[in-house]
């Protein structure tokens, strides 16, 4: 090329078209890395994102709060329960039967703190109630219901030493009126054998209950001269 064409107007033209040249090629190759670059990490991502079975699904965030709310109003399995056995009430009590013993009540009058003076004899009068809703029966008789003296240790006389005939009297004790029995002791002492000429109590302090059972009355303390 004519050097004097590339002066003037002329040669801005020339290395105009020289730099369009240039870039276009600069822009191909570009083009041609990038397509080099990212070709292997396109369509094959996404060949073996599909074929891995390592891959972790994707959770819809609709279906999984489905799920969490239905576990969460789920009814929970059945646990099987044990029923308390109830525990069934006594069967009312009829008229005639045996009294309870909770249901009565034993009391000694007399003899308390008395001084009985040489040749008197000591009077005692028992009481047994019956606090239950009916009617019951109970055996009074001097064994059943035995009436006790005694001196310290020293058992002196009682209503269930030889006894002679029918030991056993049963009673019907209505609620709330009382049975009462009035006894005597003549001071002598008593005992299992029986004998012929018991002795007689010498003086001093004594002490009379009545005994029935698992019940036992109140003491009663008196004095002889």
């Amino acid at each position: 090329m004519d050097p004097d064409t590339m002066r003037g107007d002329g040669g801005d033209v020339y290395w105009r078209r020289r730099m369009s040249v240039l870039v276009a090629v600069l822009v191909v190759v570009a083009v041609v890395a990038w397509a080099c670059s990212s070709g292997g990490s396109g369509p094959e991502r996404a060949s073996s994102a599909q074929t891995s079975p390592s891959a972790t699904p994707v959770v819809d965030p609709l279906l999984a709060g489905l799920r969490t709310l239905a576990m969460g109003t789920a009814s929970p399995s059945p646990t099987p329960t044990t029923t308390p056995t109830a525990t069934s009430a006594a069967p009312p009590r009829r008229p005639g039967e045996p009294c309870a013993t909770e249901d009565l009540v034993l009391s000694l009058q007399g003899g308390k703190e008395e001084i009985y003076s040489a040749g008197a004899r000591p009077t005692f009068m028992v009481t047994l109630v019956n606090t239950g809703p009916v009617m019951c029966t109970t055996d009074v008789g001097p064994r059943a219901m035995e009436v006790r003296i005694t001196s310290g240790e020293d058992r002196i006389w009682s209503t269930a030493d030889c006894v002679s005939g029918v030991s056993s009297e049963i009673k019907k004790l209505q609620r709330g009126v009382p049975y009462v029995r009035a006894l005597e002791w003549d001071r002598h002492r008593s005992s299992t054998d029986c004998r012929a000429t018991p002795a007689t109590a010498l003086p001093g302090t004594y002490v009379a209950t009545v005994h029935m059972g698992e019940l036992r009355s109140p003491k009663g303390v008196f004095h002889l001269r």
